[in-house]
């Protein structure tokens, strides 16, 4: 199951769903300021708007290149496109400088990746985008949520549905709230903490010591 390819698939219909940042998204960047600024896994771009109100640049990462097509319309139409571009990448191994980046969100992506070894090692490049002083909230789907009924994290499918009725299948690794914690801890990334909030797991985290 390709990440790419269904999310080039959906892009168009899951863009029209996606108007709007996250409550959680807002509330982390409140106060916060940056030179560059990253949003790995950006989608439609909601939240790289975001960040182009704090960042002098931003820069939009995703593997979909549908939704990255979304994201640079989304920059034109609402006038922040001198300030962000966006880049074809994967989060595993996303194309970003060293020590670049003040201020990054990882939002609903890290849990499409489809081993513990690539969900750390992102988490990792993460950590190694950001600039001394830099921070990021990481967020994942969690059992915490009300659809699933498990305490353990679990790999699963969860269908899209496009209006024609068409399903298609895209691979989650749905983490426990501890899990998505040691995962945390055992990357480089500083853990600043943790919290659940509608049924996802977020983590404000910091760039490593030097």
């Amino acid at each position: 199951m390709d990440p790419q390819s269904t999310y080039d698939r959906i892009a168009a219909h899951f863009s029209k769903t996606r108007e709007y940042a996250w409550p959680e998204v807002e509330s982390f960047l409140d106060g916060r300021a940056a030179t560059r600024a990253l949003d790995l896994g950006c989608g439609n771009g909601r939240h790289t708007e975001l960040l182009a109100e704090r960042a002098d640049a931003v820069v939009g990462v995703d593997l979909s290149r549908e939704l990255l097509r979304e994201a640079g319309e989304r920059a034109r139409e609402r006038g922040f496109d001198d300030a962000a571009s966006f880049v074809h990448g994967d989060a595993a191994a996303p194309p970003i400088a060293t020590d670049t980046i003040g201020l990054a969100v990882y939002v609903a992506t890290l849990h499409h990746l489809p081993s513990r070894e690539a969900r750390v090692r992102s988490l990792d490049e993460l950590a190694r985008s950001l600039a001394p002083g830099g921070t990021a909230l990481v967020s994942v789907w969690s059992t915490a949520h009300d659809r699933f009924d498990r305490e353990e994290g679990f790999d699963t499918t969860v269908d899209w549905t496009l209006p024609g009725g068409e399903t298609v299948p895209r691979y989650y690794h749905i983490y426990s709230p501890e899990e998505f914690e040691s995962d945390i801890a055992d990357s480089a990334l500083e853990p600043v903490e943790t919290t659940v909030s509608s049924g996802n797991c977020y983590a404000v985290v910091a760039a490593p010591d030097p």
